[in-house]
């Protein structure tokens, strides 16, 4: 599968974005999903998650409350909306896939094999 990220960009603190990932290739709706970011001299880490089928979701607590992921898999999309931003938002996301045939939810970087090329967010205060 080939996943391309969009929606990206420069805003102040307090502002929105919402994040595209387009998926192409295979049946999206066997994919578990995943958002990542990584920020300047830091590892990259898990922002939020999706099962594949189903409204479950997983947040690292720095983004409960002001994130959300869904997904759309008629479209074979998947959306970060992402409100009240912070400074320590700023980093490139990462879009990733996990082919499943279980309907889990992955947090790890090393449970997706398929990965995007990432789209900057730069958060100004």
């Amino acid at each position: 599968v080939q996943l391309v990220e969009s929606g990206g960009g420069l805003v102040q603190a307090g502002g929105s974005l919402r994040l595209s990932c387009a998926a192409s290739g295979h049946p999206f709706s066997g994919f578990a999903m995943g958002w990542f970011r990584q920020a300047p001299g830091k590892d990259r880490e898990i922002v939020a998650a999706i099962r594949r089928i189903g409204e479950n979701t997983y947040y690292a607590d720095s983004v409960k409350g002001r994130f959300t992921i869904s997904r759309d898999n008629a479209k074979k999309v998947v959306y970060l909306q992402m409100n009240s931003l912070k400074p320590e938002d700023t980093g490139v996301y990462f879009c990733a896939g996990r082919w499943t045939i279980s309907n889990g939810i992955y947090v790890q970087g090393e449970d997706y094999a398929y990965w995007g090329h990432g789209t900057q967010v730069t958060v100004t205060s």
